[in-house]
């Protein structure tokens, strides 16, 4: 077969396969091209699942006459005062939206220029342009789409129902309308006003499309520095979901998915959730356009950035920032500077944790040192976590607060500490082992005993020497010597599990910290054992110094609190 030229046409709907792939792609091409003209009001009409009709209108810069016919050709673009494609600074660029979407519907471009008197419409159907004719608009342009994918009715087998494909195109503006909290912004179906946003701040605009309780569970990120800006909000583990449609992330103002920035969320909550829970997060990630490639996709979505790897890590890190010590949104979140303050009051020795100095060894079988003579007081309750006052179930701390009482999961609550203390040796001089008199053998079926052997050298960074020892058995040499009494072979036999469960993609700290969060778990204070008031004040205060004690090594609360106004009312006291 000759190779031969495509004609316009196919061409053009070739174009429309990469770029439209369901009316909600229809919604976005439009809705930015918008935004690019300077609107500040874009309103969206959506119905029969955007088959039927997809309306944008906006009060935009407008166009010419001889400009209207010109934004219908491929590759004609205002968006680029030269051919330099690395400098991006608009939303669209690549000029093959409206032609795209012209080839595979009947569409009608109205259009009036800011300042002029007259406006002026034009038609096409299936990417055969009609004549130009006067028309009544607002400054500003609209453009209607009907009978979308009517020249290529194959598509129209692969959409999802009305209701669904509806959902998509509000997900879409709603992704845009968090982008671009300065303009207005609304979407009508035929049933009902679904969205109506007004110019506001970004905050209330993460507000108004994530709701009051994302909010609620939400703490702000920030960071500022080495031409990259991150800012948003971060949701507490607690706020977790088995899907992530709750994490939202924008680059110079555009809407992503991207697998390095969802990469890098995950990365952050490595510690605090576990396998199979999503975060809920909205990150608007600001930096230099030299530093970021937008033309990776035809859609859009997917970008590139020049250095990934120190992307990665501006956003791990502040979004871990974030989440470190917010253990509530209830009076008893902690703070490092509120505990600065706190433990100078009271001329108690405060330990930084948070910034990675020396702190108190904890173990159940004393309090640390320098809390025993204040936890043994009575008179002493505005501690943030209060103090102990009873033991349930062998199981639950109660501990009363200056204003109400908190419950603290004593398992869950140790196994953090144990944890952080592990990630503190190994990020300080290393973690403290200690060699076994006799080396243990533990017994793991063949492919157990590989997976071990395969992450030898990431177990040492862990404190865990160990080598094979046949086909079906381990050799233990050394241990961290915080776990000491810990049962060694129920941990090799989980972090079997646990290293075969691994994403590739996880970075060598990352398999490291789920290791020793593996090993916290077994040694922690078991649900059943006694403790004394002491022993329970101790951990209370291990907790108020601790990042992240407000989860477990996996993602659950280690303590919940209830305040005195809410027991009250309980009993119908106010």
């Amino acid at each position: 077969m000759k190779i031969r030229k495509l004609p316009e046409g196919t061409v053009n709907r070739i174009a429309a396969g990469e770029v439209i792939e369901r009316p909600a792609s229809v919604v976005k091409e439009l809705v930015e091209n918008a935004i690019d003209a300077g609107a500040s009001q874009i309103d969206v009409v959506f119905q029969g699942g955007g088959k039927s009709l997809i309306r944008v209108t906006d009060n935009g810069s407008g166009m010419l006459p001889s400009d209207m016919e010109l934004a219908l050709e491929r590759h004609a673009t205002s968006k680029l005062n030269d051919d330099e494609l690395i400098l991006i600074h608009t939303l669209g660029f690549r000029g093959e939206a409206l032609p795209s979407i012209a080839s595979i519907s009947r569409m009608r471009l109205a259009s009036r220029l800011q300042g002029a008197d007259d406006a002026f419409a034009l038609s096409v159907d299936a990417g055969r342009k009609g004549d130009i004719g006067p028309a009544r608009l607002e400054p500003g342009t609209e453009i209607e789409i009907r009978d979308l994918f009517f020249a290529t009715p194959a598509r129209l087998k692969f959409l999802k129902t009305d209701r669904s494909e509806t959902s998509e195109a509000l997900d879409v503006l709603r992704r845009l309308a968090m982008a671009h909290c300065r303009l207005g912004f609304s979407f009508t179906t035929e049933f009902k006003v679904a969205l109506t946003c007004v110019p506001q701040t970004a905050t209330e605009r993460v507000a108004q499309i994530m709701g009051s309780e994302f909010m609620d569970n939400a703490v702000a990120v920030s960071h500022a520095g080495e031409d990259i800006q991150v800012e948003g909000y971060a949701a507490l583990p607690t706020y977790a979901r088995r899907q992530g449609t709750l994490q939202f992330a924008f680059v110079n103002g555009r809407p992503v998915r991207d697998k390095l920035i969802l990469g890098a969320i995950r990365g952050a909550y490595a510690d605090v959730l576990p396998p199979g829970r999503f975060p809920a997060t909205v990150l608007f990630i600001d930096c230099a356009p030299e530093r970021v490639d937008v033309n990776v996709h035809p859609a859009k979505t997917e970008l590139r950035f020049r250095d990934s790897g120190f992307v990665r890590g501006i956003i791990v890190s502040a979004v871990r920032r974030a989440i470190a010590g917010a253990t509530t949104k209830s009076d008893t979140a902690m703070s490092a500077a509120t505990l600065h303050a706190f433990h100078a009051a009271h001329n108690v020795p405060y330990t930084d944790h948070f910034s990675g100095n020396a702190q108190p060894d904890f173990a159940m079988d004393m309090p640390p040192q320098g809390f025993a003579e204040v936890s043994s007081s009575d008179s002493i309750v505005d501690y943030p976590l209060g103090m102990a006052r009873a033991q349930l179930h062998n199981t639950y701390i109660v501990s009363q607060t200056a204003n109400g009482f908190i419950l603290v999961d004593q398992h869950a609550a140790h196994e953090r500490l144990v944890y952080e203390r592990l990630k503190r040796e190994r990020a300080g001089e290393g973690i403290v082992t200690q060699a076994l008199l006799v080396p243990q053998v533990v017994d793991l079926d063949p492919l157990s005993v590989a997976a071990i052997a395969d992450v030898e050298d990431m177990l040492a960074q862990a404190g865990l020497k160990t080598e094979s020892f046949g086909q079906n058995a381990v050799l233990v040499r050394e241990i961290p010597s915080a776990l000491a009494t810990a049962n060694l072979v129920h941990i090799l036999k989980d972090l079997a599990d646990d290293i075969k469960a691994l994403e590739s993609r996880s970075t060598v700290e990352e398999k490291v910290n789920h290791v020793l969060g593996t090993m916290a778990c077994h040694h922690s204070v078991r649900a059943g054992r006694v403790l004394r008031v002491e022993e329970m004040n101790a951990l209370l205060r291990e907790m108020e110094v601790t990042p992240n004690s407000g989860q477990c090594n996996h993602g659950r609360p280690t303590f919940v609190a209830l305040k005195l106004a809410d027991i009250e009312r309980l009993f119908g006291r106010s």
